[in-house]
């Protein structure tokens, strides 16, 4: 039988105690919870700054867009330690809940992933000035993590997708930036690595919708989006490898785009979002350095 020191020291084993580390904390619950939608998943979770921090006046906005490869069983309390940690930096933080996939290993609902993410980005301005008043809109910035990082990514360059597309702007989002965090950035890289059990093919529709849908949903072929953008990514991921970060990455600059990438030794998937781990803080002042 393995010695259980020798597999923690494996890439799966450290996985599977980084991932046990952040599902340790327990939830945190939001100061307010108001609905975009009317469906039940259609609701944005709202955490007012705890602190005063920056240069004073009214705290940015970080919108949090939670990852679990758009699958159902994932929802935004995993990530809710991690929304309390921004709030406990001074940040006014807005947690959005979405439609995912219908139960089992389903991975998103097309097109209601997509049209929910739309629609609460829409709404946000209008919420945050009703429920958060002591929050500036205009001071945004959009962080998601995983498959929330590809959504991140996406709402970001809505204003590019193609004309028939309806989730379409006529203009950029109204965003300080985008810090997205080991984000499936690149749906045909992803794909090609089977990335979270091939999860990429599934959200599309699968074999017979996938080369359809993509125009409509890869991040890699919405650049230049025109708003500033970082990727924090652990070169120990074995969930999402950083390849598929630097496929981004270098398709922005093959569009006359310059992307941040920030790459973390020694740290895989999960500790971007633990605010037990050393990787969330770097996460934190990567915000910080959009909000203010």
């Amino acid at each position: 039988m393995p010695d259980a020191a020798a597999e923690k020291g494996t890439p799966a084993g450290r996985n599977e105690a980084e991932e046990k580390s952040l599902l340790a904390h327990p939830a945190v619950a939001p100061d307010l919870t108001a609905a975009y939608g009317t469906h039940p998943d259609q609701v944005i979770d709202f955490y007012v700054p705890r602190v005063q921090a920056g240069p004073g006046g009214p705290a940015p906005v970080v919108v949090v867009l939670h990852g679990g490869a758009w699958r159902g069983p994932y929802d935004r309390r995993h990530i809710s330690p991690f929304a309390g940690f921004l709030a406990g930096r001074g940040f006014a933080v807005a947690s959005v809940e979405y439609r995912r996939g219908d139960g089992g290993r389903a991975a998103g609902r097309w097109p209601e992933t997509l049209d929910d993410v739309a629609a609460a980005l829409d709404a946000l301005p209008a919420l945050v000035r009703e429920h958060l008043p002591d929050a500036d809109p205009r001071r945004t910035v959009l962080t998601g993590h995983s498959a929330g990082g590809h959504l991140a990514l996406w709402a970001a360059a809505r204003h590019l997708l193609p004309a028939d597309a309806p989730w379409r702007t006529d203009r950029p989002a109204p965003l300080r930036g985008v810090v997205a965090l080991a984000p499936i950035a690149d749906l045909a890289v992803a794909d090609s690595l089977a990335v979270c059990g091939g999860a990429v093919r599934q959200f599309l529709g699968g074999d017979e919708t996938f080369a359809e849908r993509v125009p409509y949903a890869d991040p890699a072929l919405l650049l230049p989006t025109g708003i500033a953008t970082t990727l924090v990514q652990g070169r120990a991921d074995v969930d999402v490898p950083q390849e598929v970060a630097e496929a981004y990455a270098d398709a922005a600059a093959r569009a006359g785009e310059v992307v941040g990438v920030t790459l973390l030794e020694d740290v895989g998937h999960f500790p971007l979002i633990d605010p037990a781990a050393d990787a969330c803080a770097v996460v934190a002042e990567e915000i910080a350095q959009l909000a203010w």
